[in-house]
């Protein structure tokens, strides 16, 4: 079976290793002109289906509880395993309790733990929660290496291309994102930062509350912490505005205030296709799969969606070859 995968995101390539894997002759077509700048691109990486719950629907932890273990498979080397801590300011204990009383696999941890967790945060924070059974990765490092690990497989990828304009295939997955023609879709902006200074270290991804504008810090290499990230209900792509570069270097500062000494690297925004109740959908019409909605969930939920596509299409070839 010959399958074309429209789209070079993390649902595109999630689908093309679910596909490659059972035998479909796999070809990427992206519009851009190579790997990233989409949505993917300027994503947290943070596989932590428990502490989403906090503000998704149940079906993103049931989605999502496996992820870790995909990328882990099929990106060696590429998944950290440290779980996630949730920290609040005293005069925000409120956001702390409020978190934990909405989600599960998480334990609390008072000052002294905390500061064994992440020695440069000691004595910053009373109390905590952390999730040990959460993950993370570098959505760029984790995207080119299952890019590498399509190419090996065989996989053909066309960039800067026209899917519209490629031809003889048995099956298409559409995973084109806010590029879809569906109505049902909304952007979501998603802003953020990248920051680097040596004087900081952090062991996993630290979720700081705010009633406000609570924010996420991911570590990266060299280095580098990425913190994002806006929800804001608009489709412009247009570079990160004032007011959400000083919230977010603001939280920053509030996190650990060497952070305001810390080089600003990079800026970054990302449009994440969302439906209406925030829940991915993998949908199909005639020879076409359709895999959208990944909202904020994108390396997370992604694996799980692939294979219900590649399920999909397999069934449905079974069911022709069936029926003649």
């Amino acid at each position: 079976m010959k399958v074309l995968v429209k789209g070079a995101g993390v649902a595109g390539l999630t689908a093309a290793f679910e596909l490659a894997t059972r035998g479909a002759a796999v070809t990427v077509a992206e519009a851009r002109p190579s790997l990233g700048g989409n949505a993917s691109w300027f994503a947290g990486g943070m596989l932590a289906p428990w502490c989403e719950r906090e503000s998704a629907e149940q079906p993103v932890v049931d989605l999502g509880r496996d992820a870790a273990d995909w990328w882990d498979t099929v990106t060696p080397g590429q998944v950290t395993r440290a779980g996630t801590l949730v920290v609040a300011a005293p005069r925000d204990a409120g956001e702390l309790d409020r978190f934990a009383s909405r989600t599960s696999g998480h334990r609390r941890v008072d000052e002294d733990e905390i500061a064994l967790l992440e020695p440069d945060l000691a004595g910053r924070f009373r109390r905590g929660l952390l999730f040990p059974g959460e993950a993370h990765l570098d959505p760029r490092e984790a995207m080119a290496a299952l890019h590498d690990r399509l190419v090996a497989m065989g996989v053909e990828f066309h960039f800067g291309a026209d899917a519209r304009h490629i031809s003889g295939f048995d099956r298409q997955i559409d995973c084109t994102g806010m590029a879809a023609e569906d109505d049902g879709l909304r952007g979501v902006r998603g802003e953020m930062l990248i920051l680097r200074t040596p004087d900081v270290s952090l062991s996993r991804p630290v979720r700081l509350l705010h009633p406000r504008f609570p924010i996420y810090m991911a570590p990266r290499t060299n280095h580098r912490f990425m913190i994002g990230a806006t929800m804001i209900e608009s489709q412009s792509a247009g570079p990160v505005t004032a007011r959400s570069m000083m919230e977010l270097l603001g939280a920053a500062y509030a996190l650990h205030p060497t952070f305001g000494e810390a080089e600003i690297v990079e800026t970054g925004v990302g449009v994440r296709p969302a439906f209406p109740d925030n829940l991915p959908r993998v949908e199909t019409s005639r020879d076409t799969v359709a895999i959208n909605g990944l909202y904020r969930h994108g390396f997370l939920l992604a694996p799980a969606m692939a294979r219900q596509a590649a399920d999909l299409i397999f069934n449905q070839d079974r069911s022709k070859e069936t029926c003649s």
